[in-house]
C-alpha cells in the first residue's frame, strides 16, 4: 500500500476512536462502574471469583468490603500455579504470557500475568489511542509517511510449563500484527536482541537509513542511543539525520531531568513531546494535549482504579477510595483491578490529580521510593522539579542521580546525601548544592520545617559521581536498557553505599 494512502486510512481510523474517548470524558464514573461489573461477571467462576462471591457483587461498595487489597508477594503463590499451567485461578481465559519485571536492584523477579484481553483491550488499544490523541491535536501530522524508532528492553521469550515469560516488549512484539513492524524501526530481529550494547549498534545501523518521523522509548536509554547516533554521524543535531522527525513518545521515568538535553538534540520549536504512563501491569494514561505534562487517565481499558491517600498509606486508618472521590493536589497510591486477573492490586506507583474533569494526573513517584526518615515526606516529584530549576539557574545538566538519608548518630543531625552524575557540571558545586537545598524547601513544606535553622536536618551533602558510574552499576547487575531505572529516593542507604564504593575518588560538597 502506498504510504500516502496508508497515512490517510490510518488517520481516519484513529480519529474515529476519539468519539469513544469522549464517552468516558463525559461519563467517567459510569464507565468505571461498568468496567468493574464486567470484570466481576467475566471472572465469577474462577477460583478467586468463587472465593469472594463475585456473582453476588453488584456495587463498588460490596466489592471493596469483600475483596482485600493485595501486593505481588501475596498474589505470588497463585501466579506461580498459573505459570505451571493451571488455569481459571484468577482469570477465566488461559494466561499464556507473563511479563518479567523486577526492581532496579531486586534479584527477585516478578511475573505479571498478561491475558489476551489485556493485550487487545489495553496494551494495543493504548498504542492506537496515543496516535489518535496526537493526530487529533496535530491534524497536519505526517507521522505515517515514515517510521517510528522504538527502543524497548526486548529480549527473547522463554518457555516454562507451556507458558512464556520475558520482557513486556517481547510479549508485545511476539503478538503484534504484521503491519506494525512495517511502520517501525529497527526490525523485530534487532529489537529482540538480548545484549544491550550490541543491540544499540544494530539499531543505529538500521535506523539511520530510514525516514524516522517519531521516537518511542524510555528517556534515559533513548538519550544514550541518540548521543551514539550523533557520535557516529558527526551531525550537529538529529534533524540533519531525520529531517521529518516530529514527535517523541516517552515514559518509564520522569522526563524533567533530561528535557534540556533533548532540546539541544532536537532544536525545533514545533517538535512535540508526548508522555505515556504504562507498566507490565497495564497501560494507564496518555498525554492528551500539546505542550502539557498532564496525563489523561484512560478509563475503558478493562482496568478499574482505586486510590489510597498517601497520608494514610500503610497505617491502621488507611483509606481506599474510588476514582470519583479523588481530589486535586493529593498524593495517592494506585490500586488496580485488571482484565488480566489482578484484583485490587497495589502497583507501587503514586500520582497526583491535576484535574478531575476530565481526570488528569501526574506521576509523583513510588510508594517505596521516597524519603521519610525524619518526617520530611520527600517524593520523586519534589527532587525532579528541584533539579530542573537548579539546572536552569546554573546551566548544568545531569545524567543520573540517587538520594539517601544520612542517619542521626550521637549528637549529629540527619541530612540527605545526593550522588549526581553530571553531563555538564555547574561551575560552582557549592552554589549548586545550596540552590538545590533551597528549591527542595520551596517545593516541600515538611522538608522546609525539618531544615528550619537545621533543627532536624543539616544541609544536603552533594557527591559528584564519576562518568558512567550508574551505567556501569546497572551493567554489572545485567539491567541495561528497557524499563530498568536508577532508584531515585530511598529510605535506606543500600543503593547509595553500593554506588559510593565504586565512586573513587569522591568529589563532595
Amino acid at each position: 500500500m502506498p504510504i500516502p494512502l496508508f497515512n490517510s486510512i490510518a488517520s481516519w481510523l484513529l480519529k474515529k476512536r476519539y468519539h469513544q474517548i469522549e464517552l468516558f470524558l463525559k461519563y467517567p464514573e459510569e464507565v468505571q462502574q461498568e468496567v468493574l461489573l464486567n470484570l466481576l461477571d467475566f471472572a465469577d467462576e474462577t477460583e478467586v471469583g468463587l472465593q469472594y462471591g463475585y456473582e453476588s457483587i453488584t456495587s463498588y461498595q460490596r466489592f471493596a468490603e469483600r475483596v482485600p487489597i493485595v501486593t505481588y508477594e501475596e498474589m505470588e503463590p497463585m501466579i506461580e500455579r498459573a505459570r505451571k499451567g493451571e488455569q481459571n485461578i484468577f482469570w477465566p481465559t488461559a494466561i499464556k504470557w507473563f511479563a518479567k519485571s523486577s526492581g532496579t536492584t531486586n534479584a527477585k523477579s516478578k511475573f505479571i500475568p498478561v491475558s489476551t484481553e489485556a493485550l487487545e483491550d489495553c496494551h494495543y488499544k493504548s498504542g492506537k489511542d496515543l496516535l489518535c490523541l496526537y493526530l487529533n491535536n496535530n491534524p497536519d501530522s505526517q507521522l505515517f509517511t515514515g517510521k517510528s524508532l522504538r527502543l524497548g528492553g526486548s529480549k527473547e521469550l522463554y518457555e516454562d510449563n507451556g507458558t512464556f515469560f520475558g520482557d513486556l516488549s517481547a510479549i508485545l512484539i511476539d503478538n503484534m500484527p504484521f503491519w506494525a513492524e512495517l511502520s517501525s524501526t529497527p526490525s523485530n530481529r534487532v529489537s529482540l536482541m538480548s545484549e544491550w550494547e550490541h543491540k544499540l549498534q544494530a539499531i543505529i545501523e538500521e535506523s539511520i537509513q530510514e525516514n524516522v518521523t517519531s521516537l518511542a522509548g524510555v528517556p534515559s536509554w533513548m538519550l544514550v542511543l541518540l548521543n551514539q547516533v550523533m557520535e557516529k554521524t558527526g551531525k550537529r543535531h538529529l534533524f540533519e539525520i531525520w529531517e521529518n522527525l516530529e514527535v517523541y513518545f516517552h515514559g518509564g521515568v520522569s522526563f524533567n531531568p533530561y528535557r534540556e538535553q533533548y532540546r539541544q538534540l532536537l532544536p525545533r520549536e514545533r517538535f512535540r513531546y508526548y508522555e505515556i504512563y504504562n507498566a507490565s501491569e497495564g497501560f494507564f494514561a496518555i498525554q492528551d494535549q500539546n505542550n502539557s505534562q498532564d496525563l489523561l487517565l484512560m478509563l475503558d481499558y478493562g482496568i478499574f482504579y482505586e486510590f489510597i491517600p498517601m497520608d494514610t498509606f500503610g497505617k491502621p486508618e488507611q483509606k481506599v477510595i474510588p476514582l470519583w472521590e479523588v481530589q486535586q493536589g493529593v498524593n495517592y497510591a494506585i490500586i488496580i483491578t485488571t482484565n488480566a486477573g489482578l484484583w485490587r492490586y497495589q502497583i507501587g506507583d503514586t500520582v497526583r490529580f491535576t484535574s478531575t474533569s476530565p481526570y488528569r494526573i501526574r506521576i509523583t513517584g513510588r510508594t517505596k521510593h521516597h524519603i521519610n526518615v525524619f518526617g520530611e515526606e520527600l517524593i520523586i516529584e519534589n527532587s525532579e522539579e528541584a533539579l530542573k530549576r537548579v539546572c536552569a539557574q546554573t546551566g548544568a545538566s545531569i545524567k543520573e542521580y540517587t538520594v539517601a538519608p544520612i542517619f542521626m548518630s550521637g549528637g549529629e543531625k540527619g541530612a540527605h546525601e545526593w550522588l549526581v552524575e553530571f553531563r555538564n557540571p555547574p561551575k560552582d558545586l557549592g552554589q549548586f548544592s545550596e540552590q538545590l537545598d533551597k528549591a527542595l524547601q520551596q517545593l516541600n513544606s515538611d522538608y522546609e520545617a525539618k531544615r528550619y535553622k537545621n533543627i532536624t536536618l543539616n544541609p544536603i551533602q552533594l557527591n559528584v559521581a564519576r562518568d558512567n558510574l550508574f551505567y556501569d552499576w546497572l551493567k554489572a547487575k545485567g539491567k541495561l536498557g528497557g524499563q530498568h531505572k536508577i532508584p531515585r529516593l530511598s529510605n535506606s542507604r543500600e543503593y547509595m553505599d553500593e554506588l559510593l564504593k565504586d565512586n573513587q575518588p569522591i568529589s563532595q560538597v
